[in-house]
Order: C-alpha cells, then structure tokens, then sequence
C-alpha cells in the first residue's frame, strides 16, 4: 500500500478484507482465546483491534509499528534499548515526562545523560560517533526548536537514533525515511485527536529491533487497551482534515499575535522570523498546529490571560480537535522556561472565533 498517498493510507490501512467483512476493525473483548492455531493471549498475541492501528501508523511511517498503552510507555520500551551504562543524548528542549524518565535512569546508574542544543547540528553529529541513543524531538516541546534531520541521520553513529515525531505527525515529517531507526508517537494527541484517550506507538525501520520492543512490551505488561486502541485507529483515519484545518488557523494566529501589542515574540515554524523557518520549509511538508508565544508581562500575566480566553481550554495535553493553552514553566522541572511563555495547540474551530477570543482576552488583561 505504500505507494499510495499518505490521505489515503490513513483511510484504507488497517481494515479486514474480504467480502462479509466489516469495514472498521470491531473492539475485541477478551484476554485469551480459544487453544489452538493461532491467537493464545492478548498480552502476548495482541488482537486485531490494536494491530489495525500498528497498521496503518506502521504504513505511514513505513516501518513496523508497535502500540503501548502511553506514550510514556512507548518510550519507556525505547529507552530499555540501551545497553547498561551507556549513554543517551537528550535535546535540552523535550517533553517534560522523557527528560524525567532519563533523569531517574541516570540517577539510578542505568545509563549516562547528556542535553545538547536541539539546533547545535554539529553536536549532535559528534555525539552520533559514540552515543547509545540519540532522542531527538523536531519541532521541540514547547519551543519548537528543529533539529537538522537529514544531516544527522547521515552521520556515522553508534546507536540508534530515535525521533519523537509527535507534533509533527506522519503527514508532515517521516524520520525512518530520513535514515531515523525508531519514531515515537503519542497516540494521545494528533492520533487520537479528540482527547479522549491514551496510547503511544513505536515504529522500527529494523525487523529485529522491532521483535526487541514487542518482547519488551510483553514482558512490561505495556499493552494498549481495547477501547483505547479503537479509539486511536477511528481517530487516525480524519489526521489528514484535522491537520490541515488546524495548521491554516495556526498560521493566521501566530501572525495575529506576532502583530499584537501585548505579545513581545511568537515562535512558530511558518513564520519566517522563526530562527530556523528555512530548515523547516526544506525539512516538514507543512508547519503544524503548534505555536508558543511570549505574552507581555509575567506568570501572573500568563495565567491571567490563561483565565480570560472563553473559546480556547486552558488545559494541558494538544493536538485535539479543540484549542488549547497553558503556561509550561508551572510544571516541575520546566522552570527554565519564561514564565510568560504560554504553549497554544490550535484546533479546528472556525478561525475568526479563535482570533477574536484571543483579542478579547489580550484586551481584558491590558486592562487589568
């Protein structure tokens, strides 16, 4: 099917076939199965209703795809690849849940952590040379920072090189295509989309490291769940609308804010004051619907602003079919963050509702 074009793999993948057949993969209840050729355990066996979501992620990122019950246990099962002592390479701009789960290993003596630049390419290159395992995030959470993919996936490396492909989705970014070994996805968020779930995926361009991380995940017990994983893969079949809704209103918003007064900076891929806007028109094949702005002010000015919009969530998570904000540096371990950095995820809603409540919000906080 991979000849086909991306919009039509998320449509068509991972349905039965046949006649009599039903065209959604059905939720399948139940833990084990009747003895015999075949499916013994679904812990160990799987079912169909997550295998139809490995397929279709699986063909989009053409590579085996393995699902988890988070993204956290997707990664987790990536970070058990690295062999005792060795040393993992973490961008200095990542998701929070990751750089904690590096922390505890290198605390507990499991492997050795170095933070480079996300943009420091010739790091990166370097590090390749030696490292275990580079994680790279492009574009970064919450900064949206990239990472010069192709030029590091050409170089020479030691380990595996694992991209975390979240906010970029499928649509726009394709790492093992790139010379990546291993892209994660949070299934919670464009996936999914409809903040209704947790789920992560793996996806190995290598056979063998692929049987690694299913063994892992039965050996973990890190297995998605049933609804969860019906949930993912009816989700995934509207990404390609979703995405493209949402990244037509993410432009139009992060230049609305670039112009406003009460905004000192908006960093967002597509515009071309973004310090690596011309990586990313070479790199992504669209600039997506995450943008992060710095509001005029302090925290307390962030949070305000949080309070005031009506149409837009003040919650944490992204890449649904709602708007979301938050202010990043409130959480443990982001503290380096400013404190007047708000984290948009731009949803589908018609534009002009999002801008005006943005504006009326920016207003009642300048008045404050």
């Amino acid at each position: 099917m991979r000849d086909l074009k991306p919009e039509t793999l998320l449509v068509k993948a991972g349905r039965p076939h046949g006649p009599g057949q039903p065209l959604n993969t059905p939720i399948v209840p139940s833990s084990n199965f009747v003895l015999g050729e075949g499916k013994v355990y679904s812990r160990e066996d799987g079912t169909s209703t997550w295998q139809a979501l490995e397929e279709v992620v699986g063909e989009l990122e053409q590579g085996q795809a393995i699902a988890y019950a988070s993204g956290m246990a997707a990664a987790a099962a990536a970070f058990e690849q690295v062999p005792q002592g060795g040393q993992v390479v973490l961008p200095s701009d990542c998701y929070q849940g990751v750089l904690n789960l590096a922390l505890a290993g290198e605390a507990q003596g499991r492997w050795r952590l170095l933070r480079l630049a996300t943009e420091d390419t010739d790091a990166w290159c370097t590090a390749a040379g030696h490292a275990d395992m580079l994680w790279l995030e492009t574009p970064s959470n919450p900064l949206l920072l990239l990472a010069d993919l192709n030029t590091i996936a050409a170089t020479p490396r030691a380990g595996l090189l694992v991209v975390d492909n979240t906010f970029a989705t499928p649509l726009l970014q394709r790492p093992l295509t790139r010379g990546a070994d291993l892209v994660l996805h949070s299934a919670t968020k464009y996936i999914g989309g409809h903040s209704d779930l947790l789920g992560g995926l793996l996806v190995a361009r290598d056979p063998a490291l692929a049987e690694r991380l299913v063994l892992a995940r039965k050996l973990q017990g890190a297995t998605p769940g049933m609804l969860e994983a019906y949930l993912a893969a009816r989700g995934v079949r509207t990404l390609a609308v979703r995405l493209e809704r949402a990244q037509h209103n993410a432009a139009r918003l992060a230049a609305f804010l670039e112009a406003h007064p009460q905004v000192h900076e908006v960093r967002y891929p597509g515009l071309s004051s973004h310090p690596q806007h011309a990586l990313a028109r070479q790199q992504l094949d669209g600039f997506g619907a995450m943008l992060t702005f710095l509001v005029q002010g302090d925290g307390a000015t962030a949070d305000a602003l949080c309070a005031a919009v009506q149409i837009i969530n003040h919650a944490t998570s992204l890449g649904s079919v709602e708007s979301t904000m938050e202010r990043r540096s409130v959480y443990a371990g982001a503290e380096h963050l400013p404190p007047n950095l708000l984290r948009l995820s731009v949803g589908i809603e018609a534009v002009e509702d999002l801008e005006a409540d943005l504006a009326a919000a920016l207003q009642r906080v300048s008045a404050a």
